[in-house]
């Protein structure tokens, strides 16, 4: 069951505030930028099986369709405060959240940075819920965690925030419910192997909108900026890309008077971001009559906006998604060119499923050698007796291994 795309909540930081936090989040990162610092994937194309899935291990996770947002935790004056940053760098102050310590639930938590996802689940019985799905951590407490794996970088945030958070919530559900604007959850991680149960099991039973894949690197460093070590993998007939909409309307010319016709449909011009303020035209919005009627009855702004598009292959024509409001800029034309790559080098969902046993004896081999190596720096006795222990998902915890 799928919700829609959630709002962002709080209330919008103003100008001389927003540097200020600019800096406080440069400063904890050790950054000279206060550019936005989240990390973003590459489309997935084919040589991604065997040059990435097949070599390293990677996590796998359902692609949400939300809006992604770090979540900053702070202090005003001797407050708790708690921050959302989209992705144009704007800060959302959230009022109602609190973030606990072990061991003391009126002290809280401070100098956090960690990355998800906005969405809005649809329960069962209609209701709709708003949650944060956690799916990395940058800074927990001030100590900066971006050099250390996936799973380190999760541990963290689950041993020493959500387990508080998680114990308030038991121990006070009404008031959570009724206060806090949203709810805090993990990204449901698996091992990049365990395809099978991602499609069958986990995407059938969302409670929130769906298109796709990520695949995350176990190993790498967080990255800021375009990190080729996340790969994100959509059907061919949902890649979708960001332009930049600017409608041109027709000129009425009779032998008297000549205007603007604003009641006529527009030419819908798309144009691609270049950097800095510069854009460059790469085709046309195909809309039907009824499509602009509709996007007229929307009653706001259409013009110089981003707009998600798909290609239509069958009509060889871009068609309307939505509008994304939440991104500063159309996708640069470098990513551009990445999706429009990965829509003629693109990847079924048969063509991974069939690579998954490959990928899953790839991993299992990579474990084998690494608890060889170990042992061999292990004394017969202490080999006998040492917990060897199980892999860890995304989130931390010890799991079996999916398909064991």
């Amino acid at each position: 069951m799928a919700g829609s795309v959630p709002t962002i909540p709080g209330v919008k930081a103003p100008p001389p505030h927003v540097q200020g936090l600019r800096r406080e989040i440069a400063r904890l990162l050790k950054r000279s930028s206060i550019e936005f610092p989240g990390s973003q994937p590459v489309s997935f194309v084919k040589d991604h099986i065997a040059n990435n899935l097949e070599k390293d291990d990677y996590f796998v996770c359902e692609k949400s369709d939300g809006i992604r947002c770090l979540m900053y935790l702070t202090t005003t004056g001797d407050a708790e405060a708690t921050y959302l940053i989209d992705r144009k760098n704007d800060y959302y102050y959230v009022q109602g959240l609190h973030f606990p310590l072990a061991g003391d639930m009126r002290k809280f938590h401070t100098d956090c940075l960690v990355d998800g996802e906005l969405v809005l689940d649809t329960e069962d019985d209609g209701k709709t819920v708003m949650k944060y799905l956690v799916f990395d951590s940058l800074v927990i407490d001030g100590k900066l965690l971006t050099e250390r794996t996936l799973d380190k970088r999760l541990g963290y945030f689950r041993e020493l925030v959500y387990k508080p958070y998680e114990h308030l919530c038991k121990t006070f559900p009404e008031e959570i419910e009724e206060y806090f604007p949203f709810l805090i959850d993990f990204k449901d991680m698996e091992f990049s192997y365990a395809l099978p149960k991602l499609w069958n099991e986990i995407i059938p039973n969302l409670k929130h909108g769906n298109d796709g894949l990520i695949f995350t690197s176990r190993l790498t460093p967080y990255i800021f900026g375009t990190d080729r070590n996340i790969l994100k993998w959509k059907p061919a007939e949902e890649n979708s890309i960001d332009f930049k909409l600017s409608l041109r309307f027709p000129m009425y010319e009779d032998d008297e008077e000549s205007y603007i016709n604003y009641d006529a449909q527009p030419t819908s011009l798309l144009s691609v971001w270049c950097g800095s303020d510069v854009y460059k035209p790469f085709g046309e919005l195909f809309l039907e009559p009824e499509e602009w009627e509709n996007l007229k009855a929307l009653d706001e702004p259409l013009d110089e906006r981003v707009v998600e598009c798909v290609l239509d292959q069958d009509k060889n024509a871009w068609r309307y998604l939505r509008f994304r409001d939440d991104k500063p800029n159309a996708n640069h034309v470098s990513v551009v060119e990445s999706i429009i790559q990965s829509v003629k080098d693109s990847v079924t969902k048969e063509e991974l499923l069939n690579a998954n046993q490959n990928i899953r004896e790839s991993w299992k081999q990579r474990a084998r050698e690494q608890e060889a190596k170990r042992a061999s720096h292990r004394g017969p006795e202490r080999r006998q007796t040492e917990d060897h222990g199980e892999p860890h998902d995304r989130t931390g915890q010890k799991r079996k291994v999916p398909g064991d």
